[in-house]
């Protein structure tokens, strides 16, 4: 298997504000740039090969602008890169834009039902962490050669899963750091 090389886009406001942002297409703050930054550096340093990677990235602007960002600093062209929809983050329907504490006023039995059962729940008009395996599944299927994904943190929540055989009741609850990488060589993990 071909190594991947995972980084989740830099921190947004609604990051910051703890909002549940899916799909909508909230750009990087400031500290996400430096974020974004920071992997770049550290993928040219801790893994110079990666130049000669396949570079991918989910369309939403806040992964395009971590894509470009990380490849200025690795100091490649920021514009060679693909976009693959099919890594664009889990939706969460109308809970989008609403924080932990406003659903749980807004919609409490259904914070209550996501509470039992994360990777099965799918939110109004969204999508669960199981719909979402089956579309990133697809995707993984397709690599085949070593690259450089950046994408979301539900995505890498379910690659990794998936990568080390995970239990779907410890995949939906994996940190996802924004400011790590995630390598996975084919055989094993480790995080740069």
């Amino acid at each position: 298997m071909p190594t991947i090389v995972f980084i989740r886009h830099g921190e947004t406001d609604w990051n910051a504000e703890g909002r549940f942002q899916g799909q909508r297409d909230i750009p990087l703050n400031a500290r996400g740039r430096g974020q974004a930054q920071r992997n770049g550096r550290v993928l040219a340093e801790k893994m110079p090969q990666t130049v000669d990677f396949d570079f991918v990235a989910s369309p939403l602007e806040r992964t395009r602008q971590t894509m470009e960002i990380a490849r200025g600093a690795m100091g490649l062209d920021p514009s060679a890169y693909r976009l693959d929809p099919i890594l664009k983050e889990i939706t969460f329907g109308r809970w989008e834009g609403y924080t932990a504490p406003e659903l749980m006023l807004r919609w409490p039995e259904l914070v209550a039902a996501r509470d039992v059962d994360k990777w099965g729940f799918q939110p109004p008009a969204g999508e669960s962490y199981a719909m979402l395996s089956v579309r990133i599944g697809a995707w993984l299927a397709g690599v085949v050669k070593d690259t450089v994904v950046v994408s979301h943190g539900g995505v890498c929540r379910v690659l990794r899963g998936l990568l080390l055989g995970l239990d779907t009741s410890q995949t939906p609850n994996l940190d996802v750091p924004q400011d790590r990488i995630f390598v996975w060589d084919g055989r094993e993990a480790a995080w740069l």
